[in-house]
């Protein structure tokens, strides 16, 4: 797939996951700000209703009061002829048309005109009929003494004197936005005011929507992550499917000399000038037995690294010496070396080189790192194996001086099929499957392999080996 429609892709499955998200989030602050508005409304439906239930109780006990005659001196005399006479100082024509008021307003104090107990019930019982189930703390505050004289059904001690600064402890309710005037008189004055706070009124607006919330932010989130999932798997199958195709082309080179060479040197054995010079067969023959060996090589490297994906390998566990190994092995790569004037040291330093595993598979290993620091370096090679000892194994270093490798190529080195860039360098054959060869024989020894690199620094490989194994399975991580 072309690398700009991945990126269209995920532009638009961006936006898309986006526009949920948003859409959704502010579906949730619509409803909480109708929730919001719907609280109001019926704070103040409430606080509307108890203010009239406390007055008209005020009326009823005040007109009583003027009719039995003991509120006369509080009264002024229009209302007492408003109520009318007999001459003889009796009260007998009904209250018809006369307010509370007028009665007693200005009069008697607010604190005698509510009683605190009676304003705590009213009070709950009109927030439940508005269905207002929380906390709440209220109070009446006097405009005569700019203070408040009950707070949560009791009356406050000191609300004797008229007040010039602030009362402390009534910040939450002198703020609030709930509030009704109680005893309002023709002119719009009023006596006092009902004021409510509500503490946990955030917990209420959100205690409604809250599952809604989370769940949306989770299912966005499990979206976010499967679309990431999604991602990460597209370009991995990307870079899977260069590798292979590297795999394809690199295996149809590696192949394709090795035939070409015992093509021609078969048709050389048939040439009848050629067949009758036994010297001149028997080295066609080595050389169609050599290439035939080099084949054979290539497809064993492929046949167990699909056994090691299917974990049919088992270890074949023994004693190994691995300083002999390593021994060998630098044998080996010096033949190849040293016409390039390059060398091959070993540094042993292990006072205890012996280990549990598989002798084929640890001198697979070995040879495939030399194998590697050989060929990566274009110029004079230089490699060196190091060995010193851990505390519970034995730790192999392979240090070569050359072209080295990015970090980009540090994070891929050791996945199937990969190769590093070489550049103008075009000679280094493989398959790309030496190195996860080595990580999967490490894994399966329960040991671990590192690389340690830069760019024309070379490269460090990391082997550590467990001294002992607790069984012969070969474990894939």
């Amino acid at each position: 797939m072309n690398k700009r429609v991945i990126w269209l892709i995920i532009g638009v499955m961006s936006m898309a996951v986006i526009g949920v998200v948003a859409l959704q989030t502010d579906l949730i602050l619509t409803s909480i700000r109708a929730n919001e508005d719907a609280f109001d409304k019926n704070v103040q439906n409430a606080l509307s209703a108890v203010a009239e239930r406390i007055e008209k109780t005020a009326t009823s006990k005040d007109a009583m009061l003027v009719i039995n005659g003991y509120s006369v001196d509080y009264v002024p005399s229009e209302a007492v002829v408003g109520l009318g006479g007999d001459g003889n100082g009796g009260m007998s024509i009904p209250v018809t048309g006369i307010t509370s008021y007028d009665l007693v307003n200005v009069y008697s104090p607010l604190e005698e005109r509510i009683d605190a107990a009676i304003l705590a019930q009213v009070l709950k019982q009109e927030l439940q009929n508005h269905a207002i189930k929380t906390n709440y703390e209220f109070g009446v505050f006097s405009e005569d003494r700019q203070a408040f004289i009950i707070h949560d059904g009791y009356y406050v001690a000191d609300n004797v004197q008229p007040r010039t600064q602030p009362q402390p402890g009534y910040s939450n309710l002198s703020l609030t936005d709930y509030s009704v005037t109680l005893f309002e008189n023709d002119q719009g004055e009023a006596a006092g005011k009902l004021k409510i706070f509500f503490p946990e009124k955030s917990r209420v607006m959100w205690s409604a929507l809250l599952p809604s919330f989370l769940g949306t932010f989770l299912f966005a989130a499990l979206i976010l992550a499967c679309f990431g999932y999604t991602v990460w798997v597209i370009f991995h199958q990307k870079r899977l499917s260069e590798m292979k195709t590297d795999f394809i082309n690199n295996m149809t080179h590696e192949f394709k000399t090795p035939i070409a060479t015992i093509s021609l040197a078969a048709d050389s054995i048939t040439n009848p000038r050629i067949s009758g010079d036994i010297s001149k067969v028997e080295r066609f023959a080595n050389i169609i037995k050599q290439e035939n060996k080099r084949m054979n090589s290539q497809v064993e490297k492929v046949l167990q690294m699909a056994q090691i994906d299917r974990e049919e390998s088992k270890l074949r566990l023994a004693e190994v010496d691995l300083h002999d190994v390593i021994s060998r092995a630098v044998e080996n790569i010096g033949l190849q070396v040293e016409p390039r004037q390059g060398t091959a040291t070993v540094v042993l330093r292990a006072t205890n080189p012996i280990v549990q595993g598989d002798l084929t598979h640890i001198s697979n290993v070995v040879n495939n790192l030399l194998d590697n620091a050989n060929k990566y370096s274009p110029n004079v090679p230089h490699i060196t194996v190091t060995t010193s000892d851990l505390k519970d194994g034995v730790q192999v270093v392979v240090s070569d001086e050359g072209m080295g490798m990015s970090k980009e190529a540090r994070k891929h080195i050791f996945d199937k099929f990969y190769r590093v860039h070489t550049g103008d360098l075009h000679d280094v054959k493989g398959f790309g499957l030496g190195l996860s060869y080595v990580k999967a024989i490490m894994d399966a020894h329960r040991g671990t392999v590192e690389v340690r690199s830069e760019l024309d620094k070379g490269s460090d490989f990391v082997l550590s080996f467990p001294r002992r194994q607790d069984d012969g399975r070969l474990v894939m991580t």
